[in-house]
């Protein structure tokens, strides 16, 4: 399998083009370290309106573009996807991916799982597998936690490392976000290594009643959603990385009802009465920031 870096070529017929979105966590409670590695969580994770865009076309040979230089070919979760599923499926021909980057890498925002998920998605499409979304969702958990939230729904209860999935509907309205992510990227590894090195004997054990958060969320009680808002890495991102908790300071200065980074971090999410508010906000904090108005989607 071949991956490039470069801009993608322009499929004159593409079979199939798909949207993959960024994720938040309202809340991310880490509970302990699993023997495999990896932590129990318990989050709810809610998709917005912010897209990387995938084109699929069909060829005799695997090839991946991107036009973001800055992924290294083995770190393209697209790129593992593919070869997974091609393993997995023993599938012969390949297929011709284009990738376009709208989400930050390493940013909290579950774009690299995101890609991965509609990777499976896509070619499970065009190939005629016929494969199943638990089987999808099986293989993609090798590649990473989130990508079966993103292969099963776009608002979720998750638990265990992130394969228990339990999915939400709510008939309220989208709610406005703005996203700011600093110059700087956090890895979800560090992140959570440097969590076990700060909470040695002291892992969190603080969970959130999610019936009443829901029932806050469809209300729109926002008071009741800042009590309970709380994510256990975001004190230790914070401790190394401080300009996180100074965004979460200007957010609230400029408009914000609550705000709380996103997984691992940097990026900060804060909650806007409206569009025109949140935009108003971006303009005050983009001058070293990534900013980006986005809804939530159910």
């Amino acid at each position: 399998m071949e991956i490039k870096s470069s801009l993608p070529p322009i499929i004159s017929h593409p079979l199939l083009q798909l949207s993959a979105p960024a994720k938040i966590n309202w809340f991310l409670s880490v509970l302990g370290k699993r023997e495999d590695g990896y932590h129990n969580i318990s989050s709810l994770m809610q998709c917005v309106s912010i897209y990387d865009n995938l084109t699929f076309e069909q060829a005799d040979t695997m090839e991946v573009v991107c036009d973001l230089e800055d992924i290294p070919p083995g770190d393209n979760l697209v790129y593992k996807a593919a070869s997974l599923l091609r393993q997995y499926t023993s599938y012969k021909k390949g297929a011709k991916i284009a990738l376009h980057k709208n989400i930050p890498v390493s940013a909290g925002l579950g774009g690299g799982s995101s890609d991965a998920a509609y990777t499976l998605s896509g070619l499970n499409r065009i190939w005629g597998l016929g494969l199943s979304n638990e089987e999808l969702s099986t293989l993609g958990a090798e590649i990473g936690s989130d990508v079966p939230f993103f292969l099963n729904c776009s608002f979720a209860f998750v638990e265990g490392k992130g394969e228990k999935i339990t999915p939400l509907k709510l008939n309220n309205p989208a709610i406005v976000l703005l996203l700011v992510k600093p110059s700087i990227s956090v890895s979800t590894a560090w992140a959570y290594a440097y969590f076990d090195k700060l909470n040695i004997g002291e892992l969190t054990k603080k969970t959130v009643d999610i019936k009443l958060f829901c029932q806050a969320f469809l209300n729109r009680d926002l008071a009741s959603l800042s009590a309970t808002l709380n994510n256990d890495l975001e004190k230790v991102v914070i401790e190394r990385y401080p300009v996180i908790g100074e965004i979460k300071e200007k957010l609230s200065k400029n408009g914000a009802i609550i705000s709380s980074m996103t997984g691992s971090g940097p990026t900060v999410f804060g909650v806007f009465e409206s569009k025109k508010a949140a935009l108003t906000a971006a303009e005050k904090l983009g001058f070293n920031n990534w900013c980006r108005v986005v809804e939530t989607i159910l």
